[in-house]
């Protein structure tokens, strides 16, 4: 219960977190970040674009391409300096200068995009789930354990939808979760490659307003790194396994996100891995310093329970800043992490470790 409880202080740490602010740009800085987060999102440049004392204007024609308008438009109210957003019709005249004006919602053309290939996931990311497919390197420093002190943690994959439409009041998506997830030897003379972990799986989602849900089949093996195994003698694991699970997510706000769910194992080497598993967290994203901020600080806590070790926690505990418009639409997260319990790399599932590091984490 104490490592619980450091992961549950860290995630109340994140109110007090403080980072020097970007000072807000003029209408040429402002002009130029729209273009890039429209050129980047509609792959052409939006002629309509002007932006005037702060308020950014595009044409609703200019923005028929994008794939997640409401995203779109958030982006560009986000930016430092802005106004507010004007979405107009072709011919029609912005707010005059000289107008004193007060910054606003935009005009939201579309909750979510429908269609193949519509952009974004219904489904957000867990930012403390240690194998959610993403973009990442890490630090890690593991405590007492007999093979490993300094590590070295990469991650390459992502969640893309490949179809969505309506259902009912809400929304529902298919796409492809894929991932590879990496951890290297760094007290090695050759940074050996430990253990590989690959995840390839099919994800149906359901989004209405603040609640989320997702369903997904998926595979997963795990490797041995050839030069670890020779070094070491370790005893080899043919870690493989297919998966169904669930996961019920729902936010408050923009501040508060919790989640819960399980999963059921099947096809298993070794054959008589134990199945079942839950997981359940939860998020905070500070609402201070403000809307007009790029950058906030951001706190998570996951804690998984499998049947195959006696359904013991592994707590899993990220705090950091979250960085928004990092080439055009992008998230950086630069988060401290923490980790208690059975290793979430594939081989060594019956391990216990503790680790804490530092990492960047990259998302679409």
């Amino acid at each position: 219960m104490r490592y619980l409880t450091a992961c549950l202080a860290i995630v109340l740490f994140v109110g007090a977190t403080t980072i020097a602010a970007a000072a807000p740009g003029d209408d040429g800085y402002i002009e130029g970040y729209a273009a890039a987060v429209l050129e980047r999102e509609l792959g052409r440049p939006a002629p309509s674009l002007r932006v005037r004392n702060g308020v950014v204007t595009v044409q609703y024609a200019d923005l028929a391409g994008a794939a997640d308008r409401a995203r779109v438009l958030a982006q560009l109210e986000q930016i430092r300096g802005v106004v507010r957003v004007e979405v107009v019709e072709a011919g029609a005249q912005p707010t005059p200068p000289g107008v004193i004006v007060t910054k606003e919602a935009p005009r939201v053309l579309a909750e979510w995009q429908g269609g193949l290939l519509p952009g974004g996931v219904l489904f957000g990311p867990l930012i403390a789930d240690p194998r959610w497919p993403h973009f990442a390197a890490s630090w890690q420093h593991y405590t007492g354990d007999r093979q490993l002190t300094d590590v070295a943690a990469v991650s390459f994959g992502e969640s893309f939808a490949l179809y969505r439409d309506r259902v009912g009041s809400g929304w529902w998506e298919v796409g492809l979760h894929a991932g590879v997830f990496a951890v290297f030897d760094l007290d090695s003379s050759s940074f050996d490659l430990i253990n590989a972990d690959y995840l390839v799986g099919i994800p149906l989602t359901y989004r209405q307003g603040d609640f989320s849900a997702i369903f997904r089949l998926f595979h997963q093996s795990s490797h041995l790194g050839d030069e670890f195994l020779l070094r070491t003698r370790s005893n080899r694991v043919n870690l493989s396994y297919e998966s169904v699970d669930l996961r019920l997510s729902y936010e408050f706000g923009e501040v508060l996100r919790v989640y819960g769910g399980g999963g059921y194992l099947f096809d298993q080497d070794p054959t008589n891995l134990d199945p079942l598993s839950a997981q359940y967290g939860v998020e905070l994203t500070s609402p201070w310093p403000g809307p007009d901020s790029r950058w906030r600080p951001i706190a998570a806590v996951d804690i998984q329970h499998r049947e195959e070790n006696n359904w013991s926690a592994d707590a899993s505990a990220r705090l950091g800043v979250e960085i928004e418009g990092v080439l055009a639409t992008r998230k950086l997260q630069i988060l401290f992490e923490y980790f208690n319990g059975h290793s979430p790399n594939g081989q060594f599932y019956k391990n216990r470790v503790e680790y804490y590091g530092i990492g960047t984490h990259f998302h679409f």
